[in-house]
């Protein structure tokens, strides 16, 4: 029985990009520029950080966004988390379990956490292992309607065994004991402050905008949709190193500004998420004020269906249920058309470029598990065939196809951001081109990320036909990431809008296999039934991958100890982050 780690993951596809493609990037593979956080303290500076896709919540339980994730890792804090070699990391634990150290059960149904002593939230109050197991009841009500939830379904119970020991038991054995409270859905919340928030009261909490955690700095204000402000955290067990006494993220404007702060006018230190044209990016990085650093890690931009029926006028009013199917994109073959009309090849290489390449697979990194039996083509001429078999013919001579009184019409949204938009044109023209109408609409990232349950515009809602973003596994293990296409993540009105499966597929056959791989011991059996799980999707058309893309940041001049990851946010080993020596 192996219930250790799995192997050491390590991004291949980083090193391949770095063969001399891009001489002006400074990829994240072990650079002796970024990350040797050796400089001297200086604690008197601010550490300014652009979020373009501002954050509007800080607790990371509750958030759909990673710019959410990006704000509260820096105040809030998992037990452990996984460097870029996929090797667990040390946070609130003490040291990571193992089978040989006695954390690991051998039986597969328990681990046993061992938390460092003595540490304190940012009021003062002490933390313990009665967090931990509070973490896990708040998150675990349905009322709360929690988006971390898929990460926690396997757990019988949490106990804290003293005040420095807790103990998870899972329902039955489980190789992936490692994926609770590590990484960014693993921030631990203090019991003393959420208490009276547990359930339908969960987003009234004060804290969700004004963190109480364990990290090295602490919220002093916050704007959502703007501002966060941070202080050293006073009672931070390792205070002494940390390298600034205060941190702003700054929101608002867009992804080439933001780079042409840190990278051309030197105006800020860092800038998060640059989704910006690969010619652009390319012309900002000989500013010289600052690097810019990608990881192509786990993520890749996709086209995801809705198989629900987002149109008002057929569901009075009950838009994108599972109880209206779609009126053609239930269809196989008109997935398979549009997929087919969509030209991965063109979208690489003239807007990404090195950032990203062309992938037909949903679930790229790590290595083992990215399927080797799919493939993509853009293929115009059997796109138009397949709606010829499906019945659709463009009767009126309005250029778009028609079937039995309704319009091959659809409403193709994504958030606001330079490079989704011409990625949405770009789909939209080939797309025209064999008969599909195609309405484009942006929605502010504030509010498309924002999980907010009350608002028509989120992923989570999706009232369109086309939805377009960035997601991926986020740590070496699947089983969450593939969790949010089984029917049981299906976001409804009942469950809040808080499932993450957007795009309400819902198959039994693909249910099955991911119960058989959570619970599969065996690695390379396991292996296969994920590579099955992404192949079903691929070979479905349940969604489009488009582009395996990069997560870029940009360094200032400035700043040093920046270590990206592909398995938590880039602001999780803020702790390191120094002013760079002079």
């Amino acid at each position: 029985m192996l219930l250790n780690l799995p192997a050491t993951v390590k991004s291949r596809s980083c090193q391949k990009l770095i063969g001399g493609l891009l001489p002006l990037l400074l990829f994240a593979c072990g650079s002796p520029n970024v990350g040797n956080g050796n400089s001297q303290q200086n604690g008197q500076e601010t550490l300014k950080i652009l979020s373009w896709q501002a954050p509007t919540i800080l607790n990371p339980h509750l958030a759909t966004g990673f710019k959410d994730a990006e704000a509260s890792r820096i105040a809030l804090e998992p037990l452990a988390s996984f460097d870029q070699e996929g090797n667990l990391v040390p946070f609130l634990a003490a040291e990571i379990p193992s089978v040989e150290n006695g954390g690991v059960a051998a039986d597969g149904l328990s681990v046993t956490w061992k938390l460092k002593p003595d540490v304190l939230w940012s009021d003062g109050q002490p933390f313990s292992a009665e967090d931990v197991a509070f973490t896990y009841k708040f998150l675990s009500d349905p009322k709360t309607g929690a988006t971390s939830t898929g990460t926690y379904e396997a757990i019988a119970k949490v106990e804290a065994l003293d005040k420095n020991t807790v103990k998870i038991t899972f329902k039955e054995p489980n190789p992936a004991w490692f994926l609770p409270f590590v990484g960014s859905e693993g921030m631990i919340l203090p019991q003393h402050i959420y208490k009276d928030f547990v359930g339908e009261k969960a987003r009234q909490a004060p804290a969700n905008l004004l963190p109480i955690g364990t990290g090295p700095y602490r919220v002093t204000s916050f704007k959502p949709g703007d501002v966060v402000l941070y202080e050293v955290n006073p009672h931070y067990r390792d205070r002494k190193n940390i390298g600034f006494q205060q941190v702003e993220i700054k929101g608002g404007g867009d992804a080439t500004s933001a780079a042409r702060a840190v990278l051309q006018t030197g105006d800020a230190d860092f800038a998060l998420n640059l989704q910006v044209e690969d010619n652009i990016l390319q012309s900002l990085a000989q500013g010289g004020k600052g690097e810019i650093v990608a990881d192509l890690g786990s993520l890749s931009e996709r086209v995801i269906f809705n198989l629900s029926d987002p149109d008002p006028a057929r569901t009075n009013g009950d838009r994108s249920s599972v109880k209206f199917p779609h009126p053609f994109l239930q269809d196989p073959l008109v997935r398979k058309a549009i997929t087919l009309g969509i030209d991965r090849d063109l979208i690489a290489k003239q807007l990404y470029g090195v950032t990203g390449q062309p992938t037909a697979n949903v679930l790229v990194l790590p290595q083992q598990y990215a399927s080797q039996n799919t493939s993509f083509q853009f293929n115009p001429t059997e796109a138009q065939q397949l709606l010829d078999q499906a019945g659709w013919k463009d009767s009126n001579g309005n250029g778009i196809r028609d079937k039995d009184g309704i319009e091959l019409q659809m409403v193709f949204q994504t958030s606001v951001n330079p490079l989704r938009q011409k990625t949405q044109q770009v789909i939209k023209q080939t797309l025209q081109a064999i008969g599909v109408g195609v309405e484009l609409k942006s929605i502010d990232p504030s509010v498309f990320f924002s999980g907010d349950p009350a608002n028509p515009d989120t992923l989570e809602r999706f009232q369109g036909d086309l939805s377009m973003f960035t997601t991926g596994n986020t740590n070496p293990d699947p089983s969450k990431y593939m969790q949010t296409f089984t029917c049981g993540a299906i976001p409804t009105a009942e469950n809040q809008w808080s499932g993450d499966n957007y795009g309400r597929y819902c198959s039994a056959e693909y249910d099955q296999l991911w119960q058989k791989a959570v619970a599969e011991l065996d690695p390379e059996k396991r292996q296969q039934l994920f590579i099955q799980m992404n192949d079903l999707l691929v070979d479905d058309y349940i969604l489009v991958p488009v582009v395996h893309r990069a997560s870029v940041v940009g360094v200032g001049d400035r700043l040093d100890g920046v270590a990206l990851t592909p398995w938590d946010r880039p602001t999780w080993n803020i702790k390191d982050w120094q002013p760079k020596a002079k």
